[in-house]
């Protein structure tokens, strides 16, 4: 009987650390801040992810700017999206991969620039809110 007791509590305790782990998995869905700096000025953006169905979508925004994200995808805990902004009669797309860590995103962001492809860092943090 003391062997069934035991065998019992190893199964119990070995579901709950399955479902801890399947609990870490990278999500996208939230809310991610980070500010970069530009020319000396500071700005702040702010990317609400949500996935949902395997589909990922949100916003972009920096100040009152607000731009849907294009094309997302999320997979093996990577986000990749667009985002197009227009100014001046101009588009602007800017091409944005990420991997998810905890309450982290890390990645680049790349754009053209006088035909020339750039790229940046960013390091967005989950907001809490």
């Amino acid at each position: 009987m003391k062997r069934f007791v035991m065998a019992t509590v190893l199964v119990v305790l070995a579901g709950f650390a399955g479902t801890a782990v399947a609990d870490d998995k990278p999500n996208p869905t939230g809310t991610w801040k980070w500010s970069v700096e530009r020319n000396g000025q500071t700005f702040d953006l702010t990317l609400k992810l949500k996935l949902e169905d395997g589909k990922l979508t949100g916003t972009l925004s920096r100040g009152d700017q607000e731009t849907k994200i294009e094309d997302g995808k999320f997979k093996d805990g990577e986000v990749t999206f667009t985002v197009t902004n227009e100014r001046d009669g101009q588009k602007f797309t800017r091409k944005f991969s990420g991997k998810v860590s905890g309450d982290t995103i890390k990645g680049k962001t790349e754009f053209e620039r006088n035909g020339e492809t750039m790229s940046r860092d960013w390091d967005a943090k989950r907001s809490k809110d």
